[in-house]
């Protein structure tokens, strides 16, 4: 694989850890003549490199990842984008035109660049002119952030080839065999286990945002979780590079400790809040900088970033991210019911007595919002409304989530300290639900659950279940586990990966997607679901992502996903 991982090695000056382009921990950074003799000679040129490495930290679930308005979320079952050309990523992968040769490439270019950063780090780390202390630690860091990219190619692609603390140069022979499933999996947690124990349990004041070691064991638990999940479990194909050729139940036992693992370390809560509103934890938890539940996150300046990308137009916005019906739908009622159970859920106002996450996440008609003017007032989403009405809104709402209240995109308005999270206290509990469900342990399961209901802001009930019923099998809970994580976990990159690792993507991804025609009558309302798009999925291929062809073609010994 020649020249796979080879960049020319360029040091860069980092500005501050005070804003972010394009979802990422920092400013972009300046380009220097300087060498490395140079840059690893000097305190703070070094730790200038090393939060190089951060500034990518979060492009895989950054929001704008495909464009200018399009993430993860719009090539799944949560959000129409706006972008319509057929060049646009999310046309591409919700008509089935993608392919090797038309392909993001960043999943696989920018992880391995700072990997390859990485390991140039550690090596002149020790002729540093930094204390033995602070080497260690931001020797942790660098190691976390090596798993964070091999972790980004391994849900992306399966195994990866493992280069280890190499500095391939570019006239080096990069060797290009692809790492088993395996290997990449007992590699990364490898990683994670040995930056935990050179990580301090927080980071304050200036170090504020860089990782400690609950995201190292945050990370885990990710890891573990999606490595007992059933798309890589049983996977003979190529010798074991797609996952584990055999299943064993006892992944989950692992999965579930991990994220045990995180919540003993009593860092970490749920940001309850219940006034103004029932569930405005929820809320509030995504416009503050430093919180209770955030383990690692895009650190971010003050910001109008998403107000701008996603308000609709009479806010300032460009309204350009459009959520579909089948997620309002997964919204249960108040009582913590699904819409289709509950008697209280009435169609004909079909935003009342609902989880108060959808208010929270989804911007509907009648939806009350933040104006030019600095006042509260509702948005009008039906037919033919000013401003912001269908078909403005392909299918009716527009995105809320993360949005400030006290925020819209106007320079009128103030900033908000929102940064983006990456990993959060109530994922960890979802993971422990799920990985302790599988394991045959459903108490744990219905523990977690309540707790996550419970900060939503879901009624309790009289018998303080939150909606969930008694006795209750593995195969009921699981589904409903993987409701709450769409709910909860909406429009954090989540979704699309969890239909994948669940393998249920071809029951989902084919179906038609929906929106909701509103018509005022009167004083009233008319809802009438209307089909948006049938999208695309090829099973089994499309399970996982093809390698960029321009990088096989480097290497005859780098294979190729099945059936790309």
């Amino acid at each position: 694989m020649k020249n796979k991982y080879t960049i020319l090695l360029t040091l860069f000056a980092v500005l501050a850890i005070a804003s972010c382009k394009k979802g990422g921990v920092l400013d972009q950074v300046k380009t220097t003549d300087l060498n490395e003799e140079k840059t690893f000679s000097d305190s703070t040129r070094t730790i200038q490199f090393l939060t190089r490495i951060y500034s990518d930290i979060g492009f895989s679930a950054d929001p704008r990842r495909f464009g200018s308005s399009v993430g993860v979320y719009s090539i799944t079952d949560e959000v129409e984008g706006s972008l319509l050309a057929a060049t646009a990523y999310n046309v591409i992968f919700q008509t089935g035109a993608v392919s090797a040769i038309n392909i993001p490439t960043d999943a696989w270019v920018t992880s391995y660049a700072n990997i390859r950063r990485v390991n140039v780090f550690l090596k002149h780390l020790p002729e540093t002119p930094l204390s033995p202390g602070l080497r260690n630690k931001l020797a942790g860091e660098a190691r976390f952030l090596r798993a964070w990219y091999y972790f980004i190619m391994l849900k992306h692609y399966g195994g990866v080839p493992l280069i280890g603390d190499a500095v391939y140069e570019a006239t080096d022979d990069v060797p290009g065999k692809r790492a088993t499933f395996e290997a990449c999996v007992n590699y990364i947690e490898s990683e994670c286990n040995a930056a935990a124990n050179q990580l301090p349990l927080t980071q304050n004041g200036l170090d504020y945002g860089r990782i400690t070691r609950g995201a190292c064991l945050a990370l885990k638990s990710r890891l573990l979780l999606y490595a007992a999940s059933p798309l890589f479990n049983a996977r003979p194909e190529m010798d074991g590079v797609l996952g584990y050729t055999t299943f064993d139940a006892q992944r989950w036992n692992k999965a579930a400790q991990a994220a045990l693992d995180v919540i003993n370390l009593n860092q970490y809560q749920l940001l309850e809040l219940s006034t103004p509103a029932p569930g405005y934890g929820f809320q509030k938890v995504f416009t503050l900088r430093k919180n209770t539940e955030y383990i690692l996150a895009a650190m971010a300046g003050n910001n109008r970033t998403l107000e701008a990308i996603w308000d609709p137009p009479s806010r300032a916005g460009s309204g350009s991210a459009y959520p579909y019906q089948e997620l309002v739908d997964a919204f249960g009622t108040k009582n913590g019911k699904p819409i289709a159970t509950d008697p209280t859920y009435n169609p004909a106002d079909p935003y009342a007595n609902r989880d108060p996450r959808l208010n929270y996440t989804i911007l509907f008609n009648q939806g009350l919002r933040l104006g030019t003017n600095k006042a509260i007032s509702p948005v009008n989403t039906y037919v033919n409304a000013a401003q912001d009405g269908f078909p403005l809104t392909k299918t009716g709402y527009f995105l809320r989530k993360f949005l400030d209240e006290n925020t819209i995109a106007s320079a009128t308005s103030s900033t908000t300290e929102r940064c983006f999270p990456l990993i959060r206290y109530a994922e960890i509990l979802l993971n422990y639900a799920e990985a302790a469900n599988e394991s045959g342990d459903i108490n744990t399961a219905y523990t977690q659950i309540v707790a996550i209901r419970r900060r939503a802001g879901i009624n309790a009930g009289a018998d303080g279940m939150y909606g969930l019923t008694a006795g209750m099998s593995k195969e009921d809970m699981r589904v409903l586990i993987q409701n709450e994580r769409r709910v909860e976990l909406a429009i954090e990159e989540h979704r699309y990966w969890d239909v994948r690792r669940w393998k249920i993507a071809e029951n989902i991804s084919n179906k038609t997607l929906h929106g909701m025609r509103i018509t005022k009558v009167g004083n009233g309302y008319t809802y009438e679901r209307i089909d948006i798009r049938t999208p695309v999925f090829v099973a089994p291929k499309w399970y996982l992502w093809p390698i960029p062809q321009s990088e096989v073609n480097k290497s005859v010994d780098l294979t190729q996903n099945p059936g790309w």
